[in-house]
């Protein structure tokens, strides 16, 4: 089978398409035949060169010839054979979830990691939302979300972006989504209910104060974001998991949190979620119901991950950029 690996660090120069030996499921594991994967800005900070410290904090050992990296982690498929403990999959599921290595046609998931695929969500759109709904959907809940709330998205058009103003709005939240002026008709599209032109106007500098905001692309410092947020309001960060040295993001970190301390909003900073599959059942009826639309960018074959991984880190992708598998 043909899969994206990488046999040292770097850039998205070092992905390749390889021949591998087809996967046999674990005793908990189901096989997918992969129609999908989408990739997230955290796929492509792994890949990069960091710190020998910060790769054993997390745990991820060098690449080598021997045991090369695998690429991507959102996969939607089709079962074609699950482990002797599986009860909730059977061979011919249509499912869609996380596991590492989902750019490949071939590919191995926890049964605890999946979800039964919604009929009316195609392949592309199911794979395009594991990683980045969780981010939204858990991060919104760190901010203490409740009907009625302002809140103000910035970076509203990426991948996370997207699923967190139609969240909030499912959740009953009045919604201003930031971004660029290209983008202005896909948000209000989306669900919005104001919208913001970052080239035009600094949600920070004036204007209203917001009982959370949820930030994607981490524009404005610590002590320059608050005066968007309400006393007692919440500024929960998610960006900036792909861009930068290590070490100064988390410097960044270090202030938001010092900061929490001294004034009267609460900083939530550098979120990353978890796998949760109560989450994506959650997920998969928000998309089954219609209330929840995966937005989808670019399209790319397997073969040409690389150019997906360079166009994504590009950091203007409307929504999601996705590998077809054929």
């Amino acid at each position: 089978m043909k899969a994206i690996v990488y046999f040292s660090n770097g850039s998205p120069d070092v992905l390749r398409c390889e021949e591998l030996d087809k996967p046999t499921p674990g005793d908990d594991q189901v096989l997918i035949r992969v129609r999908a994967a989408a990739l997230n800005p955290v796929d492509a900070y792994l890949v990069k060169k960091m710190p020998a410290i910060a790769r054993k904090l997390m745990k991820m050992p060098a690449p080598t010839i021997a045991q090369p990296g695998r690429f991507g982690r959102d996969v939607a498929g089709v079962v074609e054979a699950v482990g002797v403990r599986v009860t909730q999959f059977k061979p011919g599921d249509e499912v869609f979830g996380s596991c590492p290595g989902a750019c490949s046609e071939y590919v191995c998931a926890s049964e605890s990691k999946l979800a039964i695929k919604p009929a009316n969500v195609s392949f592309e759109e199911a794979a395009s939302t594991p990683v980045a709904i969780y981010t939204a959907l858990q991060g919104l809940r760190r901010g203490l979300i409740k009907p009625g709330h302002k809140v103000l998205i910035n970076g509203a058009s990426g991948g996370v972006g997207t699923f967190a103003v139609q969240i909030a709005k499912s959740l009953g939240a009045e919604v201003t989504g930031v971004c660029s002026t290209r983008n202005l008709e896909l948000i209000r599209s989306i669900g919005a209910d104001h919208v913001i032109d970052y080239s035009k106007e600094d949600f920070a500098a004036s204007g209203p104060r917001y009982d959370l905001v949820f930030d994607c692309a981490w524009t404005h410092t610590w002590s320059a974001g608050r005066r968007a947020v309400k006393p007692g309001g919440r500024y929960v960060i998610i960006g900036g998991v792909a861009g930068g040295p290590i070490f100064k993001l988390l410097a960044r970190m270090v202030g938001a949190r010092l900061m929490s301390h001294l004034v009267s909003q609460k900083f939530v900073t550098f979120f990353l979620a978890k796998t949760d599959q109560s989450d994506l059942d959650s997920v998969r009826d928000l998309m089954a119901e219609g209330k929840v639309k995966p937005v989808i960018d670019k399209r790319y074959p397997l073969s040409e991950t690389p150019d997906a991984t360079r166009y994504l880190l590009e950091g203007h992708a409307r929504g999601k950029v996705v590998i077809s598998v054929a």
